[in-house]
């Protein structure tokens, strides 16, 4: 096996040194393209986007393509060089090279330049661009046997409607039509674009669809365009095309209506139940409550077709989350009057009733701790017959330290964690007068009970149990209520050593903040995101959390004759009383089709009072981070300039504050092919609402606010992998919020210690 991997070697550096010598007979090695030459450009959106898939069409990446540019090559290129000089041998060892290692050559002839700008004239012509042209030239290099392509397109004026008028359609319809004036999407003075009027005919046909005309389809419209009476300006009719079936201009309503349900299995339908003017088909036994059913069938027998209610129902019945398949059909039975009628099927198949998961993975954290973990994860669906899910998770991680901690002799600091859950959920609310109500978007509810074990080895073993009530509503397309009426959670501080003890003597507030309690809570949490909006060219999510915890337990205490200020213990511990709301706001808005700016702020206050003077840990902000002030790392800033005198593996533990700002900017551009590059710009810091003396400087005061902003900028790196993004970022503080051997605004002691590197998945905001 030496020895072949000697002859590999010397046969790549002797013989490596042609791409081209077995090129097909008069065949050209195609090296890349020139920089396209762009003449007459239109800087308008449309324009914009004309000149983007103009330049896709055009691209094409040769061998060696830097991450799949169209311009830049690696150098050595391996692949070209093994299929020139191995394409001779039939078998063996150089036959395996050859199938293993070589890259087939791209050639001016695979490229197909005369084909490629043709689509990007049909492009121009598409966009209005009915005089643009785009032509090419080939390039020789010093080796007459390579190439490059350079493209030359002039987009010269585009063309705009100088009317549009839509005619003739039948009365209904054309009272249809303009019923609703200024929703055409094709106006006088706009652009023209094929991709506008592809558009419109979708806008008529949903128009007419939701209106009972089943038999609609866009290609039924046609258009009419005349460019011969005004230079540069477009004459435009929309009108149906001859020769149409007289239905497709028919309003139809809905007659009889049946449901299939199949078996998990296949298993036909055997048997049937008629439930109000529902007819149920199904085999054995009836695996789903007729109520169930009929609520989802959003289509009334007698009511007009309507392509919404038609998608609506297919959807309800798929969040039900019971049925591999759900489809609809209709067939004609009455086609004499005025309208149609149409009997509804639908067809539905059982989905396996159980469903298993199983998660592995490697952690590494910031806090110098790494280790594997694992989830496991169990499913029931169906369980009282209406689409109800019971859920049973495990999650556990084994972590140890990978460093010695300042101080210690020793590096062996393991850690665990161990978790249970139960969930129940159910695809609706479940509430006295609101559980019949069927509403326009997914709703649910969720009842939860989980236990936590989390062992920090030579210094505490925390267990948490807890439950949870919690409703999912999506009011719009763009806006989501969570709402948790009840939540409990029990913190038992089960181990402590005599290390936590020494840091929790000097830090009262921690030994608070980590005692046995309750956590009684609520919350409400509203989230807008227009991210699934197409026609929103900037996109906004902004989410916004109340948690409200202790003050109805402290209520019913009252009642009960117990004095507000005195502290009150359930089953002998005491429970947890704050206030805590969050809001963030993230903001991205498009610079062009390879550019972006990403932008985020945020902020949090946490207040303690009346039962307890500290909030739990948990519940406590913290900043830095890969996600966060990507200058530092996380647990490494605040409260406000307060800074550890001994920083150690346990100094994080009084890095927490109750108020959090922070606020981030990202500029965002296309690199080469499917990398992309970013500068950043991040602040933030996190403070006390009360002095802490074990803490100095941890307590928000005006006056130092700008003092106590960290401030941090960057560059990063991302790959796109269309389904993974992995990002690296490096990290360059400018300011800390404490206080420094360095004087000034700029006051970070060397290049290095401001210096943070963090590989990451997904964008940080």
């Amino acid at each position: 096996m030496k020895h072949k991997l000697i002859y590999i070697a010397v046969l790549l550096i002797f013989t490596a040194c042609s791409t081209t010598k077995n090129l097909p007979e008069g065949e050209i090695l195609y090296t890349g393209m020139k920089r396209t030459e762009i003449i007459s450009r239109d800087k308008t959106d449309a324009g914009k986007t004309a000149l983007d898939e103009v330049k896709a069409a055009l691209a094409c990446p040769p061998n060696n393509a830097l991450f799949g540019s169209s311009s830049i090559r690696v150098p050595l290129p391996f692949g070209l060089w093994i299929y020139n000089d191995f394409q001779s041998y039939k078998k063996g060892l150089g036959k395996w090279i050859f199938k293993k290692l070589a890259a087939t050559p791209v050639l001016i002839s695979t490229v197909n330049p005369d084909t490629r700008i043709k689509v990007a004239r049909n492009l121009l012509h598409d966009y209005g661009f009915f005089n643009g042209d785009v032509t090419y030239k080939v390039i020789p290099s010093h080796n007459p046997r390579k190439a490059k392509i350079q493209y030359r397109v002039d987009m010269r004026n585009s063309f705009r409607y100088d009317s549009v008028s839509y005619t003739p359609f039948n009365p209904q319809v054309d009272s249809l039509l303009q019923a609703v004036p200024g929703r055409e999407l094709l106006k006088k003075g706009d652009q023209f674009s094929v991709i506008k009027l592809e558009e419109e005919r979708q806008r008529i046909s949903t128009l007419l669809r939701g209106k009972g005309y089943y038999y609609f389809r866009p290609d039924y419209i046609g258009f009419l365009a005349d460019t011969t009476n005004r230079p540069g300006w477009v004459r435009l009719r929309i009108i149906p095309k001859a020769g149409l079936p007289s239905f497709a201009f028919r309003p139809w309503r809905i007659g009889s209506r049946t449901i299939n349900l199949v078996g998990m299995n296949g298993e036909l339908p055997i048997d049937s139940f008629m439930y109000k003017d529902l007819m149920i088909n199904y085999s054995k036994s009836l695996q789903v409550r007729p109520p169930v059913l009929y609520k989802r069938l959003l289509i009334a027998s007698g009511d007009l077709y309507s392509q919404q209610k038609h998608a609506d129902t297919q959807e309800k019945l798929n969040q039900l989350g019971i049925f591999r398949y759900t489809g609809i059909e209709y067939e004609p039975q009455n086609t004499s009057g005025t309208y149609g009628l149409l009997d509804m099927k639908v067809n539905t198949a059982f989905d396996l009733p159980l469903d298993g998961e199983m998660e592995l993975n490697f952690t590494s954290k910031s806090n110098d701790q790494m280790g594997p973990g694992a989830v496991f994860s169990l499913s029931k669906k169906n369980v009282f017959h209406g689409g109800e899910t019971f859920s049973l998770r495990l999650r556990g991680s084994y972590e140890w330290q990978t460093n010695n901690p300042v101080g210690s002799s020793s590096s062996l600091i393991n850690s665990y964690e161990f978790g249970i859950s139960g969930a129940l959920n159910f695809p609706r609310i479940v509430f006295p007068w609101l559980g019949r109500k069927m509403f326009n978007y997914p709703a649910s509810t969720d009842f939860r009970l989980s236990a936590d074990q989390l062992n920090r080895a030579k210094f505490f073993k925390i267990l948490s149990l807890g439950g949870n009530v919690t409703y999912n509503v999506q009011s719009s397309p763009v806006s989501r209520h969570t709402i948790t009426p009840f939540k409990l959670t029990f913190n038992v501080l089960q181990h402590k050593t005599l290390r936590f003890d020494s840091i929790a003597k000097a830090n009262p507030a921690l030994y608070m903040s980590m005692q046995d309690q309750f956590i009684p809570s609520m919350s409400y949490t509203y989230t807008y995101d227009n991210s699934g909006v197409a026609s929103a060219k900037n996109k906004i999510w902004w989410e916004t959390s109340i948690t409200s915890a202790g003050n109805v337990t402290s209520a019913l205490f009252a009642l009960g004759g117990n004095s507000f200020k005195k502290q009150k213990n359930i089953l002998g511990s005491p429970f947890a009383q704050f206030f805590k709301t969050t809001s963030e706001i993230r903001y991205t808005k498009r610079l062009g089709s390879n550019q972006s700016l990403a932008m985020r702020l945020m902020g949090g206050v946490l207040f303690a009072y009346g039962n307890s003077d500290v909030a739990s840990f948990t519940e406590q902000f913290s900043i830095g981070g890969a996600n966060s002030l990507r200058a530092f790392t996380i647990r490494s800033l605040g409260p406000g300039s307060y800074k550890p005198e001994i920083v150690d593996n346990y100094s994080y533990i009084g890095q927490t504050g109750n108020i959090k700002i922070e606020a981030n900017a990202e500029y965002r551009f296309k690199l080469i092919g499917n990398l992309n590059g970013a500068f950043f710009l991040d602040a933030g810091n996190i403070w006390l609402l009360r002095e802490d003396k074990v803490r100095p400087g941890g307590q928000l005061r005006l006056k130092n606010l700008a003092e106590e902003i960290a401030l941090g900028t960057g560059c990063g790196l991302r790959y796109d992998l269309s389904y993974l993004v992995v990002r690296l970022d490096m990290g360059i503080a400018l300011h800390a919020p404490y206080e420094t051997t360095n004087k000034g605004y700029y006051n970070i002691p060397t290049f290095k210690d401001g210096m943070g590197i963090h590989l990451a998945i997904g964008y940080p905001f």
